[in-house]
């Protein structure tokens, strides 16, 4: 068991930055249904030998190095696809029909926190939607030091029997309620196939924007804001954009991080066969975003392991102006327990559990938090913090926990000081990152 306070000055030799690399940039997405049910099952309309086609989207996917795509339908070719892409991350297949829900990732960013959910409703009125674990994946994007976006990839239910249209229903409202959840705080972007149209009445597409301040990238950069009143059906491919298919891609940003959509396009004409023939019976889409991280807060890198329940002081310290930490209070034994801290207007936050030895330090005036050490280590098989160590500008120290071999510090960007968390937490604390504002 460790806990204590030090007036000890920490060289900076020992501290190691761990500020943002870069404060905006840029990237792009596609989403993209690839068609790869079995040909026995489903030809989709689409001429040529599915195994070829796919190896040939999977060159096209990597030519074209955008750098989230999010693929549906990669089912039973999708060997073909990874054997000819060559981005960096990618996610492991959950199977090809009846086992897997046929939802995959390919990127240039690196994540953590990769999940699969199985939709709880389904409906097989007009189709075999149950016939496969449909649902959506959530991971938490990183594209850059400390600059994480929470993204969603998704294929709904099909059809539009009253079955299928109340299924659907329930898909879209349960990736709502789970970013209500997993993603309070961050900004977030959701894109797949949503086999949903605004001018569809029954389709609940809209309850991304009402539920979750969500944007439609169609609606906003092509229709100007107005959603249309009238259907329109694409050609495939599709020679304009005006036109809606159910495959969308919706965003959000947050406190920590601003984020502008660009540019919208089908990428019809880059993903034709030789002869002119269509590779997937869906026109993929591809957006382009701008991002900058927020003016007053931002956020550090994550320690610790995906367990437990999501967290994060970004909204209430988003309410704040220039924030400032009065006090901080740790509890450790042998790992971690909780971690809190006071600000100057007497707001506490604390996450954690119960357990531990108290450990506190009352900040001077002018005396900021600028470092904290994390160390990390396995309990009963799962990855949680076992001790933290928090500097303040004045090089005083407070530790709670027992130290590991397995540790990193996560330094404030210059100026700037912790105020906050954000991670997952229960009984100990088992995933953390920390919330910088000016000081």
């Amino acid at each position: 068991m460790k806990f204590s306070l030090s007036n000890r000055a920490i060289p900076a030799s020992m501290l190691a930055a761990k500020a943002l690399a870069a404060t905006s940039g840029d990237f792009s997405v596609l989403t993209m249904n690839v068609a790869g049910l079995p040909e026995i099952l489903n030809g989709n309309d689409v001429p040529g030998d599915k195994t070829a086609n796919s190896k040939l989207i999977g060159s096209k996917f990597a030519a074209y190095n955008y750098d989230i795509i999010h693929a549906q339908e990669d089912f039973n070719y999708h060997a073909s696809i990874y054997e000819t892409d060559t981005h960096p991350y990618r996610t492991a297949t959950s199977g090809g029909v009846p086992f897997g829900s046929g939802l995959n990732t390919l990127a240039t960013f690196d994540w953590i926190n990769f999940t699969r959910v199985k939709w709880s409703t389904c409906s097989n009125a007009s189709g075999a939607d149950c016939l496969t674990p449909k649902g959506f994946t959530f991971m938490r994007a990183k594209i850059d030091e400390g600059v994480y976006i929470d993204v969603y990839n998704l294929h709904t239910d099909a059809g539009t029997e009253p079955d299928d249209l109340t299924a659907r229903s329930a898909n879209v409202k349960q990736v709502a309620d789970y970013i209500d959840t997993w993603s309070v705080g961050n900004a977030v972007l959701i894109f797949g196939d949503t086999n949903s149209r605004y001018t569809r009445t029954g389709d609940s597409i809209r309850t991304f924007a009402e539920q979750n301040g969500m944007t439609d990238t169609w609606v906003e950069l092509i229709h100007k804001g107005s959603i249309p009143t009238e259907e329109t059906i694409c050609d495939n491919p599709s020679t304009i954009n005006t036109c809606e298919t159910v495959d969308k891609v919706f965003y959000r940003g947050s406190a920590l991080l601003d984020l502008t959509a660009t540019y919208w396009n089908y990428e019809s004409s880059k993903f034709l066969q030789s002869n002119g023939s269509v590779l997937s019976d869906h026109n993929p889409i591809t957006v382009n975003f701008t991002w900058s991280a927020g003016a007053s807060l931002r956020q550090s890198g994550y320690w610790g392991g995906p367990h437990g329940d999501w967290f994060s002081d970004v909204p209430t310290l988003a309410n704040k102006t220039s924030p400032k930490v009065s006090a901080l209070t740790f509890h450790g034994a042998s790992r971690l327990d909780s971690v809190g801290l006071t600000l100057a207007d007497g707001t506490a936050l604390k996450h954690g559990g119960t357990g531990g030895t108290e450990a506190t330090l009352a900040l001077d005036s002018g005396e900021s938090w600028t470092a904290a050490k994390l160390c990390q280590g396995k309990r009963n098989n799962e990855t949680r913090n076992f001790y933290i160590q928090a500097t303040t500008s004045s090089g005083r120290t407070l530790e709670a926990g027992t130290s590991t071999d397995d540790c990193t510090t996560f330094t404030a960007p210059d100026g700037w000081g912790i105020v906050g968390f954000l991670g997952q937490d229960g009984d100990e604390m088992d995933q953390l990152a920390f919330v910088y504002a000016p000081q």
